[in-house]
């Protein structure tokens, strides 16, 4: 027997949780990772917070914020008035068409490239602004919690009887409630 309880000893370790230590070479311990990744997401919402905090804008920033909101809208009046312009003349329509029809094929893909380009870095800049508004939010997480807790108790300490009801502004409705109570 020696020699086998030396060989498992090897093999699983002499110490009281040889099989937990033997299972973490192939698994990691999930109460252990969970801290990693609560320290690892915790790390990245304060960077996150960081890198983003905003700063007061100035006149310039505005005007180019602005501009930056006009084209969108643009485009779809734009396609809407080419709709109404077809239907009211189309006459006039068509000659603007064939006008457009002679533009050559690689400036359709360069206008198609600055507007992709363009949506493309909106997207994105709407897409972070998301991102940061939901890492505002689950930095309030624990906060949040902690004042529906404190709220719960107070609902819970205030809480009326069975027997009242709540007054819902009918004054009918209340003298016959207090006229079958009492």
């Amino acid at each position: 027997m020696g020699m086998i309880g030396e060989i498992l000893s090897v093999i699983f370790g002499s110490g009281q949780n040889a099989i937990r230590d033997t299972l973490q070479v192939f698994r990691p311990n999930a109460e252990a990772q969970a801290a990693r990744d609560a320290g690892r997401a915790s790390a990245a919402l304060s960077q996150f917070a960081a890198e983003f905090a905003q700063a007061d804008r100035g006149r310039f920033d505005r005007v180019i914020d602005a501009l930056n909101r006009l084209p969108r809208p643009l485009l779809a009046f734009g396609t809407i008035g080419l709709f109404v312009a077809a239907m009211t003349d189309p006459v006039w329509f068509s000659q603007r068409m064939q006008g457009v029809a002679q533009v050559p094929e690689p400036l359709w893909w360069l206008m198609g490239a600055v507007i992709s380009f363009y949506f493309g870095a909106r997207h994105q800049f709407q897409s972070q602004t998301y991102q940061r508004g939901i890492a505002a939010t689950l930095a309030r997480t624990s906060e949040v919690a902690a004042n529906i807790r404190a709220l719960g108790g107070i609902d819970a300490a205030i809480a009326p009887g069975p027997a009242a009801a709540p007054p819902d502004g009918n004054a009918a409705l209340d003298d016959w409630r207090r006229s079958r109570a009492g």
